[in-house]
């Protein structure tokens, strides 16, 4: 290791402490991270006072976590991280359904609720049903393939974020698709809403005159055996800010008409009001590479 550390001898000096790192894909990964910090260091040369606030609000970035709040991910998601690591693991091929990030929120355990249940518990915003198949990119049906839903609220918050004003699992539903790869459930129709700005990943966005909204969505975790696991969601069409996520999440393929149904027999059938709105939404998993 050497000992003359100067800025042109620093990064080699650290890479060089971690030659003796038993796995090598960590050795590659830290190898890597202190190349470019280093190279960021040497290029903005950020004054002591600006190095010790850099360490406050990444300490205070940790202090804001914690069972029901992670702050490292939103952070990841607002620098663009979050979707940049989602598209690189899941190339699409094939015709499969396009992936976006976990967001902030999946934060416990969705109830497990029959095909046709409703996930909205509170009864307060535009009433839809949301419907589609479970597909492998050939178009055979996955029967038995299981959907991790949750959503926001009409209000704009997940029930998280209301432990007083939201039923505990509002907007959360952990569904099985039938024997021909379907499913569908009845919730609210989205809102758009702002993430958590009440943290430093807040103070970040609003020291760079950046928005904190996201457009309408609901969030899908989609598992099939012989599959690679989606994490997406559906965009509500025309929703504001859909061109300007706060967390870089919107894809085009992805964004879905809710359309007006006014039909009381649909309406029954579902056991909704009359009108309603209805999504559709097919869902095409990659087979695994071993499948």
């Amino acid at each position: 290791m050497a000992t003359d550390f100067t800025e042109e001898t620093a990064a080699d000096a650290v890479i060089d402490s971690f030659a003796k790192t038993p796995d090598p894909r960590l050795r590659e990964l830290l190898s890597s991270l202190v190349r470019h910090l280093h190279a960021f260091v040497r290029e903005t040369e950020p004054t002591i006072a600006e190095w010790e606030q850099a360490i406050g609000f990444l300490t205070a970035t940790g202090q804001k976590c914690d069972d029901e709040r992670q702050e490292f991910i939103l952070l990841s998601d607002v620098l663009g991280v979050s979707m940049l690591a989602e598209t690189i693991n899941n190339r699409k091929s094939g015709g499969a359904t396009e992936s976006t990030v976990l967001g902030p929120f999946h934060m416990i355990e969705s109830p497990r609720r029959e095909l046709g249940d409703t996930i909205d518990l509170v009864r307060t915003g535009p009433p839809c049903l949301v419907r589609g198949r479970v597909l492998s990119s050939d178009g055979t049906p996955l029967p038995g393939a299981e959907l991790d839903v949750w959503q926001a609220s009409d209000q704009g918050f997940y029930d998280v974020q209301q432990p007083g004003g939201q039923p505990r699992t509002n907007g959360r539903g952990l569904f099985t698709a039938d024997a021909d790869g379907a499913f569908w459930f009845r919730t609210v129709v989205p809102s758009y809403y702002p993430i958590p700005t009440d943290g430093p990943v807040g103070t970040l966005l609003n020291a760079t005159g950046r928005h904190p909204y996201r457009p309408a969505h609901i969030h899908f975790i989609v598992t099939a055996p012989g599959h690679r696991s989606l994490t997406t969601h559906i965009f509500v069409a025309g929703s504001r800010y859909i061109e300007s996520d706060a967390v870089f999440a919107v894809k085009k393929s992805l964004i879905k008409e809710f359309t007006p149904v006014d039909d009381p027999g649909q309406a029954a059938r579902y056991d909704l009001p009359s009108p309603f709105s209805q999504a559709s939404f097919d869902i095409i998993l990659q087979p695994n590479a071993t499948a």
